[in-house]
């Protein structure tokens, strides 16, 4: 299915879901940049909140830009099909490959982006229009990415939230995967 038609069937599970679907659908609708970052102000993204083979524990990165641990996840790069933006970021984010483990969409955020420094160059403050996957890694070892995260663990979501560093995204977005994703965990 198309990543749009997808968003466009996806029935949001709370306020902040049905809010943000509307406004990244009309965004889609008006910008044809809307898959590349070239689009200053906004862009889409896709993550992965990725549960370990045995389905106990999630996988956090420390990211760099953030300096928090986080979720695995990317830009588009002009790549429509956000289900293999999300799996190309978890492998390269975490080192092992993963799988679907649920069909299509686990959530959508509207996420902003603070001003930062990327590979010595100023990024402008924007926000992400980012489709979250719910995925299962297919290996224990992890890798991180020096480029983009300094470690990479697997927790107990217990441990994952106590470990992020951005309340926000732990009350909004971690939690609601948490909620979201327990169907699937042992």
């Amino acid at each position: 299915m198309d990543t749009i038609e997808e968003i466009r069937a996806y029935i949001p599970g709370c306020e902040q879901e049905e809010r943000d679907k509307a406004a990244m659908l009309a965004f889609l609708a008006s910008n044809d940049d809307a898959f590349d970052r070239s689009n200053r102000l906004s862009h889409m993204t896709a993550s992965a909140w990725i549960l370990s083979p045995d389905r106990k524990r999630v996988a956090m990165c420390y990211h760099n830009v953030y300096n928090s641990w986080s979720w695995t996840g990317g830009h588009a790069d002009g790549d429509r099909d956000l289900l293999a933006v999300a799996l190309r970021e978890a492998e390269e984010e975490t080192g092992v490959a993963c799988r679907p483990l649920a069909e299509g969409i686990c959530s959508l955020e509207i996420l902003t982006v603070p001003g930062h420094v990327k590979n010595g160059q100023w990024i402008s403050g924007h926000t992400h229009m980012n489709v979250t996957y719910l995925l299962c890694a297919e290996r224990e070892d992890l890798r991180p990415k020096p480029d983009e995260n300094r470690a990479v663990a697997w927790m107990t979501t217990e441990e994952a939230l106590a470990a992020s560093t951005e309340p926000w995204m732990v009350e909004h977005v971690y939690r609601k995967l948490i909620e979201r994703s327990k169907p699937y965990m042992k």
